[in-house]
């Protein structure tokens, strides 16, 4: 095992580049809405695309508090009605219903990385295993659909928090809920800024870069496969 967790108590994980990847290579851009849409999108710009994503986001963003996959639903359908208009890839309100619905409720959109029940398993009977994401109400049935549900002890949404990392409220959540000082956790993402927030509170940060993207120079400990932790 990993020398660093010998005197943790608490494994925290991000899941989106941590413990899954999106099927299509995106996370919103899934496989349905590109097959409805791809067409078009090949007449659109970088810049574009681009701009219509932030559109999106940002509409997403402003109010994240989402309690049901009903009300994830509709926020996704608000969010590629969007991108619709944005990009005039003229989206049916039957086909955006389609594409919002899918995201929300295909399991298939999400693909576990290699060995992680393996790993979660095993340091389950060490430590106690938690969950830090930025997320829909959709998380629940993924955790159980990549198979990890059973070994997690505590998990901090931030579609029930109703904050993005790394707002301190994310952390502070996590570490109310598994009752252990912030020194004896670690907390496992892809993003740097997310470690960045957690490390403010003495939470223990290790970068994960199985998406090539997150691998960036870091003073933090970098991993590229979880399974790193159990050799």
């Amino acid at each position: 095992m990993l020398d660093l967790l010998n005197d943790k108590k608490v494994i925290f994980f991000d899941v989106g580049y941590t413990l899954d990847k999106p099927a299509s290579g995106d996370w919103m851009f899934t496989n349905q809405f590109l097959e409805l849409a791809s067409e078009k999108m090949k007449q659109r710009t970088e810049t574009d695309i681009q701009r219509a994503r932030d559109a999106g986001l940002r509409f997403l963003a402003r109010d994240h508090l989402v309690r049901t996959v009903e009300a994830e639903v509709q926020n996704f359908l608000d969010y590629y009605s969007i991108i619709s208009d944005q990009l005039n890839l003229g989206l049916s309100e039957k086909k955006r219903e389609q594409i919002a619905r899918d995201r929300a409720c295909n399991m298939k959109n999400y693909i576990p990385y290699p060995g992680i029940k393996e790993v979660l398993s095993m340091l389950s009977k060490t430590h106690k295993l938690g969950i830090i994401s930025d997320t829909w109400p959709n998380i629940e049935p993924q955790l159980e659909y990549i198979g990890v549900s059973q070994y997690l002890s505590f998990c901090t949404f931030s579609c029930y928090v109703g904050v993005f990392k790394p707002d301190q409220r994310i952390y502070l959540d996590a570490l109310s809920k598994c009752g252990i000082p912030a020194e004896e956790t670690v907390f496992i993402d892809d993003v740097v800024r997310n470690l960045d927030g957690a490390a403010a509170l003495g939470i223990t940060p290790i970068l994960i870069a199985a998406n090539p993207e997150a691998d960036v120079e870091t003073n933090y400990l970098k991993i590229h496969d979880l399974r790193e932790l159990i050799r």
